[in-house]
């Protein structure tokens, strides 16, 4: 169970930090993201953003994972 504890940890305080990071860059954009506004409404569609989380969070858990 202490593992499982771990991991929770781990994934909590990784969330906390991509929430923050959310939260204090929230209109930056990646070239590559696609914006289309049109009256009142804006859709918002980050697949640079997310190619680049994904490439982060990949390491990050590779790097995780390989210690056990």
């Amino acid at each position: 169970m202490q593992d499982v504890g771990r991991m929770l940890l781990v994934f909590g305080i990784l969330l906390a930090v991509i929430g923050g990071g959310l939260m204090l860059f929230g209109r930056f954009h990646l070239p590559g993201d696609i914006t289309l506004k049109s009256g009142n409404v804006t859709v918002y569609i980050p697949i640079a953003t997310s190619i680049v989380l994904s490439v982060i969070l990949t390491v990050v858990l590779s790097l995780l994972f390989r210690q056990r």
